[in-house]
């Protein structure tokens, strides 16, 4: 069981240092490169395991900074990584997994000016939620957040994601960090309605999920999806579908629609989902529960998901339509 003492970081019960999770907030590329090379070079130090995923942009002044250290680093373009943020805790466990006797010291940045307003919600989500993921293990973390590209409100929901904030070079504990489970349900929110352009399907066991297919193809050829990503969101969209028949009494309903840049299917049903993290970590093989949405977070550009008691659960799906596959 870890705990938080009075420095912001969590501990083992025997006091070791266990999860420390950190933002820098900073407004000159120089601090940003100079406080994650120094972050970076304290791992060296204690010969820390040590993984950097940052947009690309942000990567190269950071490896040409580090100079001959770069070479006992993992840095890694975290669009490329991560395009969908709920892809980033498994990423992290995996590497984490990979070094077992070592300290896990890690840069973790994606929200790049560009990306559009769902993608940054999902990311400080998936922010939010590492403090849940993590917890009770050696790894400690920097995200950095460019404070030119946001607004206050952002800013202050990426600020309440970290028990620590870097100031002056070193992390201090951060009195507005909150309850992580919920800041994530709160900066994610309930979803907007679907646009009244779509199409809706309501579906039901045991044919539902194929209707579903098959509606989910058509839509999609029609936006101009390519054939390889057509499957891969009929897959997907399938998989929340078989969610609806095994695990609720009632209907399903289906709302498919498209923009000039990506495709959307959503599902909704009358299920409840307790598990924040549920999707972001491989399912246990003993149950394979979580494996289809684990699947469909690995297949979808974007992925976001709003469960409540008394409100049943949404899962909404995106696809882009000049993205490649994978």
């Amino acid at each position: 069981m870890s705990t938080s003492d009075d420095t912001g970081r969590h501990r083992r019960g025997d006091g070791a240092p266990v999860f420390e999770h950190a933002a820098l907030f900073y407004d000159s590329d120089e601090q940003f490169v100079a406080t994650v090379v120094d972050h970076v070079r304290t791992g060296l130090e204690a010969e820390d395991a040590i993984v950097v995923a940052l947009p690309a942009e942000e990567l190269g002044p950071v490896r040409e900074a580090l100079g001959d250290d770069a070479g006992a680093v993992v840095l890694q373009d975290v669009r490329r990584l991560g395009p969908n943020p709920a892809r980033l805790v498994p990423a992290l466990h995996r590497f984490v997994e990979g070094h077992p006797d070592r300290r896990i010291r890690a840069v973790g940045g994606g929200f790049w000016p560009a990306r559009p307003a769902d993608e940054r919600a999902a990311y400080l989500q998936h922010d939010a939620l590492t403090n849940v993921a993590f917890a009770g293990r050696p790894v400690t973390m920097l995200c950095p957040y460019d404070t030119r590209t946001m607004d206050a409100d952002t800013a202050a929901d990426a600020r309440a994601a970290h028990p620590l904030l870097v100031e002056g070079g070193a992390p201090v504990p951060n009195t507005t960090f909150g309850d992580p489970a919920k800041l994530a349900e709160a900066v994610l929110g309930p979803l907007d309605e679907p646009p009244d352009l779509g199409e809706t399907l309501v579906y039901t066991a045991p044919h539902g999920p194929r209707a579903v297919r098959r509606a989910v193809a058509d839509h999609a050829a029609g936006a101009g999806l390519s054939s390889e990503r057509i499957v891969d969101l009929c897959l997907a969209v399938h998989e929340v579908a078989m969610n609806t028949v095994v695990h609720t009494d009632g209907p399903g309903i289906l709302s498919l629609w498209h923009t000039d840049d990506r495709v959307v299917a959503e599902i909704q049903d009358a299920g409840y989902i307790d598990d924040p993290l549920v999707g972001r970590y491989p399912p246990e093989d003993a149950d394979g529960r979580g494996y289809g949405l684990f699947l469909t977070h690995r297949l979808c550009d974007l992925v976001r998901l709003h469960s409540a008691r008394d409100g049943g659960t949404t899962v909404r799906m995106t696809m882009y339509l000049d993205r490649p596959r994978g």
